[in-house]
């Protein structure tokens, strides 16, 4: 579970405006789909609200003082003090603001960046799935099930997951903004990702590291089904083609994936270690 602190008051006006607002559009980190996404919203509106206790009376006393100090009729519109050299109420409010923000804001990072470690498993058993990055499209292995996907991770809803992520080519990231946050894949190393869909439902995944020129079109789609559902795709997916050393050749090349399976059956156990470590590699063309 996830565990963020109460909100400020002012934040829970602000979503609640979004809300009413009718935004019920896809929009990424505001439409939140998981546990991971609904916090980091709740942290950008509490930084929003604070925010706006420095920029509203900055608005208000702006327009203010250049009524009251104005010069009209050759004359000022108040009154000139010379001799005045300072206040120590005003030096008090004008600098305990800031600083109350400041610290409000440096709590809050803390907080939340413990809260939203993406290495932080959300259950005891989580769903493993391990990612794989090539040049333009994504492998998504699900080792406990012996099957895999291209271009399509398949989750199941209600259950936490954890994604082990590595690249084949250069440095990547991935970003699926309604479930969770980005994070960097490199070659031979790996990261982690923890998220959770709520609810059944499909949302555009990709790359937000450029890494060529079929950059644009690495995007995947990220699908959470029901129980009945995923046990029907699960069963599918394991009557499918072998994940063979041709189909790996073929994930190798650069490219997209128009002449590839959806999905693959019988993976090898240790094959995702064995393509971080370098194992499995098919010579191909490097990055120019």
């Amino acid at each position: 579970m996830i565990r963020t602190p109460r909100c400020l008051p002012v934040s829970v006006v602000f979503s609640g405006l979004w809300t009413l607002s009718g935004c019920g559009l896809n929009m990424g980190l505001l439409s939140p789909a998981g546990p991971v996404a609904e916090a980091q919203r709740l942290h950008l509106w509490i930084v929003c609200a604070l925010m706006l206790l420095v920029v509203i009376p900055i608005f208000v006393t702006i327009p203010f003082l250049l009524w009251r100090y104005r010069y009209r009729d050759g004359k000022n519109h108040a009154a000139y003090r010379p001799d005045w050299e300072a206040s120590w109420k005003w030096e008090v409010v004008l600098w305990a603001g800031p600083l109350m923000v400041t610290a409000a804001l440096s709590w809050f990072l803390w907080t939340y960046t413990k809260a939203l470690d993406p290495y932080r498993e959300l259950s005891d058993r989580p769903l493993q799935v391990q990612v794989v990055a090539y040049d333009w499209k994504w492998l998504f292995l699900y080792p406990d099930l012996g099957v895999a996907s291209v271009d399509r991770l398949v989750l199941p809803a209600g259950r936490a997951v954890t994604l082990s992520l590595t690249s084949r080519t250069v440095m990547q990231s991935i970003l699926i903004p309604e479930l969770a946050g980005q994070i960097y894949l490199m070659n031979g190393m790996t990261t982690q990702l923890n998220l959770q869909a709520d609810q059944p439902g499909a949302w555009t995944g990709r790359n937000t590291q450029y890494n060529g020129d079929g950059f644009h079109r690495q995007s995947f789609r990220a699908e959470a089904l029901d129980a009945g559902a995923f046990a029907q795709w699960t069963e599918r997916a394991a009557s499918a083609r072998p994940l063979d050393a041709a189909a790996i050749s073929a994930l190798e090349e650069k490219g997209t994936r128009d002449d590839l399976p959806d999905t693959f059956s019988q993976v090898p156990p240790h094959l995702f270690h064995d393509l971080v470590g370098g194992g499995v590699h098919v010579h191909h063309e490097g990055h120019e």
